[in-house]
């Protein structure tokens, strides 16, 4: 994962949290933070709207090719690394709902899978079933971050560990690209994070009423506060972004635990009971990208230490 995840340098951090550094931190966690419901509602109205099975796969496939179509975008483009982070950000969701959600979709109905119950309701859908199939190829693509250079700190433990972290770094020669680093590292947060929510969650692992269940969600609580707490030292808006979404996925780990444990009820995935709100929730996000962009053009989101 990416140079965002879990260190910061001192030349993208104040010494102290301050208010600049506070309204970085907090703008950038909630527009993180609102793409997670959203990314949901985008799911169920391509399902809804297009209740053919191969019309479904035919709007995924746009939904993922959009995605596709900004990072290319941000590849080719001059942009400053705010609109970088931002367009790889969103492509990340797009090609994850779009490509990678819906290929399980698409899998799950033509095996016939059924959704596993719970008190007569659907607790777990079909596609999220056949998902832990791809812990394999998870573990393996997490094997090129063990085995390359990174600032995330859960890599970096293990490649000390191991002895190899001076030779990785004395290889490493290029800078990646931030539009890449952001849309990869949104995939594959989302990706392992879904993991581990499914392993859980079954009964013949442990069941979302097991201590492990209680773990994970409120152990992720925990986790995310300490990572909010780095989150607000960051002075500079494109790595606050991108630290934003680590601390945003595993906080929603949190929601989604108590979403499993019915406590609350999740608006996103009932988009045409709550269009009012869920208007409102993209009208918010739209404005809060459009300003950070503004503002970034204008070089007022940087916090000089």
């Amino acid at each position: 994962m990416s140079k965002s995840v879990v260190e910061i340098s001192s030349s993208e951090k104040s010494a102290f949290i301050s208010k600049k550094t506070i309204g970085l931190g907090i703008l950038s966690f909630t527009v993180v933070l609102l793409f997670m419901p959203l990314g949901h509602t985008l799911m169920i109205l391509n399902e809804e709207l297009l209740h053919g099975h191969g019309l479904k796969l035919i709007g995924a496939a746009i939904i993922g090719a959009i995605g596709l179509g900004l990072l290319i975008l941000a590849i080719k483009s001059n942009y400053n690394n705010t609109v970088k982070t931002l367009l790889g950000l969103v492509a990340g969701i797009l090609v994850w709902t779009g490509w990678i959600e819906f290929s399980f979709v698409w899998i799950a109905n033509k095996l016939n899978v059924m959704p596993y119950m719970e008190n007569g309701e659907v607790a777990t859908k079909p596609e999220y079933l056949i998902m832990p199939s791809s812990i394999g190829i998870l573990a393996a693509m997490l094997l090129i971050f063990l085995f390359s250079e990174t600032k995330c700190q859960f890599f970096v433990w293990f490649q000390k560990l191991f002895g190899f972290k001076k030779e990785i770094i004395a290889t490493s020669k290029q800078k990646k690209p931030i539009e890449i680093v952001t849309f990869i590292e949104t995939i594959m947060i989302i990706w392992t994070f879904y993991i581990v929510l499914l392993l859980v969650y079954d009964n013949n692992i442990a069941g979302d009423k097991h201590p492990l269940t209680y773990l994970v969600g409120f152990g992720s609580l925990a986790w995310s506060g300490y990572l909010i707490i780095n989150l607000l030292k960051i002075s500079k808006f494109d790595y606050s972004v991108r630290y934003a979404i680590p601390t945003v996925i595993i906080f929603w780990n949190f929601i989604e635990v108590l979403g499993r444990w019915n406590l609350f009820k999740e608006i996103w995935i009932h988009p045409f009971e709550y269009v009012i709100e869920l208007s409102i929730i993209t009208i918010i996000l739209v404005a809060l990208m459009a300003f950070m962009v503004v503002q970034t053009l204008k070089g007022r989101l940087k916090v000089t230490s």
